[in-house]
């Protein structure tokens, strides 16, 4: 017997000859599938890819969408795969919109920019046929991808993609986009690819649908580019699948309104429309009943929730239900703007408040907002109270502030991400008064350019914040930012604007105080953007320095209310009456103890100054002392140069001996000191030797010589006459230092330019 017929016998092959069992927990994202995924939807393309990640239902989990958007680069495989992973891990599905977006958060149709693939999605039907189908009319395409799902029968969903030879844009995206439904229709597919923003699941990335774990996976693949001009021609001459044809694919009508509201739907696309159809279509009807004033706030988001329960079934969650009102309700303002009708009305909220586990905020580590202004000055949401007293100059540093935050420029360590959009609702400078401030306002010019467009002022303005106030100004920032959302509102003072609600209440009024901060600047901030930031500018009561000093933010006039409720406060105020600097306390709630800032205003610009230069014990003391010793320097150089002209030049020893307590200067002692520390700094110089008997002088013996000053001329006890005029005056001549002085070491040094004056220091001593 040959050994080919010969059957060996095993008996742990009898025992476990059946095919092994797929392990759910073996199953991991491929990257290089994901790499190859990238190269044919997104390889010629520019721009973002937005990414989305929903949890596969079936297994018992519920979670938010996870979307994020990614550079069409070559990092894009990495960044993709890395995603995959987390999502593998949640149970979530990974799609893509196989097209570009110019910025982050864009996904509609009509933000996609580039598109270099089509694609048809065969998920019914006798799915080995359609292929055939496709490939015999449209050629090879260049990657067949299993998605995970299975029909029924038992078939494989796929999505058949053919690669273009260059993006599609413009006219050609609109074209790209009506072939993918075209197609649809002559085969069978899914006809929601005529939209460009149709997400669709990667290859490469693990499907959990209905407790199954697959991956996603490419079938076949080459290196097919197709041309968009010549593929449109094969697809208008490719006739439809028999048994399918044209009409049985096309899109059904809207249903009305009326209807949708009266009509239970059901999960699993069994009804004339779908579960988030019915949900859509219901929850912008109220949003447009909302915005144009015909029913509250909460009466829309009550209506909303009573469609959910009584007509999806099963009923979506309530996190699903806001999410979905929430981003249908900030989309109906971005194209329609504020609810100007019905803006004293609370936003538009669920009734239910939201709570947090100990464990999910401690396990929750995304990263945080960006500050509107750092280090968390003002934040997303936040409101900051900049307070100080009359002619402090508040106005001055806000007006200075604003316009370095409008260029995306930092002041006195406060930082922008980026230029902000400002709307400056101010209410005490005139027109006219307030284009000449701004016009006279000492910064560079680059930067002032930088900020042209992004600081809006009003004049003036004799008006209250209330309901109707409101609405006007809600729509002036609207017509002032079209284009983008709102990033600072200033509202400069309280005072003039406060509106204190139906019993009038005044700014010492707890409650008209509350009223004012979430019935008006609350809902006005609400109804322009949530998380802009808002800045009251508001005037502080009189206090003793030692209150003060103890805690500033008590001078804050009117209610205690107002300081409870902002997230940060500034405090303007002049530690001394007589002196030009003056001190911003800061308190924060959002983040940590920022220490007092010492400004000033130092040509045209306010500058933060060193404190380490300043005194913290007897200040006051210390600032007379220090006016003193100018005082003394001053008569010491006065002095010296009359007793010149007069015909008298002193040595060091000399002068302090004959002016011993003359004109405040104090004892001998004193004034030699005094005429040391000028010598040092080079206020003070010297004529000795050749120098001192060239112009008559004696010969001294002193270490220094003859003490001279700036500009001295000596007289000589003579008189000379001006030949033009006959005036008669005494006769000068200039006095010139040979010495100086050394500021390191004392010694005695030659000038080398008597003519030339030069000072060691310009600080007083």
């Amino acid at each position: 017997m040959s050994d080919d017929k010969i059957v060996h016998f095993n008996p742990w092959r009898d025992f476990n000859d059946a095919a092994p069992l797929d392990d759910p927990f073996s199953v991991e994202p491929d990257p290089a599938q994901i790499a190859s995924f990238v190269d044919v939807v997104f390889g010629y393309s520019e721009g973002l890819i937005p990414v989305r990640g929903f949890v596969d239902k079936g297994q018992g989990k519920d979670g938010r969408p996870h979307n994020i958007w990614i550079d069409a680069d070559a990092t894009a495989p990495e960044k993709l795969a890395t995603f995959a992973g987390w999502a593998a891990r949640e149970g979530a599905a990974v799609y893509v919109i196989p097209g570009t977006v110019e910025a982050t958060g864009q996904a509609r149709a009509a933000d996609v920019q580039q598109m270099q693939s089509l694609v048809v999605d065969l998920d019914s039907g006798d799915i080995p046929a359609k292929l055939d189908h496709l490939v015999h009319h449209l050629g090879r395409p260049t990657l067949i991808v299993e998605s995970g799902g299975r029909t029924p029968e038992g078939a494989t969903k796929l999505h058949v993609w053919w690669k273009l030879t260059e993006p599609a844009e413009g006219a050609a995206l609109a074209q790209l986009c009506q072939l993918r439904g075209e197609i649809a229709l002559k085969v069978g597919g899914d006809t929601h690819f005529r939209s460009a923003h149709q997400p669709i699941r990667v290859p490469g990335t693990v499907y959990h649908k209905g407790g199954l774990t697959r991956l996603v996976q490419i079938r076949e693949a080459s290196e097919v580019e197709v041309d968009l001009t010549e593929t449109a021609e094969r697809v208008a001459d490719m006739p439809p699948m028999p048994g399918i044809g044209m009409a049985t694919a096309e899109p059904r009508e809207r249903p009305a309104i009326d209807e949708v509201l009266v009509t239970p739907v059901r999960e699993g696309g069994t009804d004339d429309w779908s579960r988030f159809e019915g949900a859509s279509a219901a929850i912008g009807h109220f949003i447009r009943m909302v915005h144009e004033g015909r029913m509250s706030k909460n009466a829309g988001w009550e209506a909303i929730c009573g469609y959910n329960a009584a007509m999806l079934r099963p009923t979506w969650p309530l996190d699903r239900l806001r999410r979905e009102s929430d981003r249908l309700w900030e989309l109906h303002i971005k194209r329609h703007g504020p609810p100007l009708v019905r803006l004293d009305s609370p936003a538009l909220a669920p009734t239910d408040l939201p709570t947090f586990t100990l464990g999910a905020l401690l396990d929750d580590t995304s990263p945080m907002p960006d500050d509107i202004i750092g280090p968390r000055v003002l934040t997303p949401g936040g409101m900051l109270v900049l307070g100080g007293a009359p002619k402090v100059g508040k106005s001055d540093l806000l007006i200075c502030w604003l316009v370095h935050m409008a260029a995306g420029q930092p002041f006195l360590g406060f930082t922008p991400p980026r230029p902000l959009r400002i709307f400056y609702l101010q209410a005490e400078i005139q027109y006219h008064y307030l284009r000449e401030r701004l016009q006279q306002i000492g910064l560079p010019p680059e930067l002032i350019a930088a900020a042209r467009d992004n600081l809006i002022v009003t004049p003036k303005l004799r008006m209250l914040l209330d309901a109707e106030g409101s609405a006007r100004v809600a729509e002036a920032i609207r017509a002032a930012f079209p284009d983008a959302p709102l990033d600072i509102l200033c509202i400069d003072p309280i005072r003039n604007l406060f509106d204190g609600g139906p019993d009038g209440g005044g700014e010492n009024d707890n409650a008209a105080m509350m009223f004012f901060l979430k019935d008006r600047v609350e809902v006005l901030r609400d109804h322009v953007n949530p998380d802009c930031g808002v800045i009251l500018v508001h005037h502080t009561k009189k206090l003793s320095k030692h209150q003060v000093k103890e805690d500033p933010f008590l001078a804050l006039s009117g209610a205690s209310a107002l300081r409870g409720f902002y997230t940060t406060g500034l405090i303007l105020h002049r530690p001394e009456e007589d002196s030009t600097q003056r001190r911003l306390e800061i308190e924060l709630r959002n983040g940590p103890a920022l220490p007092a800032k010492l400004v000033d205003k130092l040509d045209g610009e306010w500058v933060e100054i060193n404190p380490m230069n300043e005194r913290l014990v007897r200040a006051e003391v210390g600032a007379k002392h220090d006016a003193e010793r100018m005082r003394k320097n001053d008569v010491v150089l006065g002095l010296l140069y009359d007793e010149a002209q007069r015909g008298k030049l002193y040595t060091m020893a000399q002068f302090a001996e004959a002016f011993e307590n003359t004109a405040g200067l104090g004892g001998r002692s004193i004034t030699h000191d005094r005429l040391s520390v000028l010598a040092t700094k080079g206020k003070v110089k010297f004529v000795r030797g050749a120098a001192a008997t060239g112009i008559g002088l004696a010969t001294e013996r002193s270490k220094y010589g003859y003490l001279c000053v700036e500009g001295m001329v000596l007289g000589t006890g003579g008189e000379t006459v001006d030949p033009a005029t006959g005036e008669v005056t005494p006769e000068l001549i200039p006095v010139l230092p040979s010495h100086y002085k050394c500021p390191q070491t004392g010694a005695v040094l030659p000038v080398e330019n008597p003519s030339v004056w030069v000072y060691q220091e310009e600080d007083e001593a």
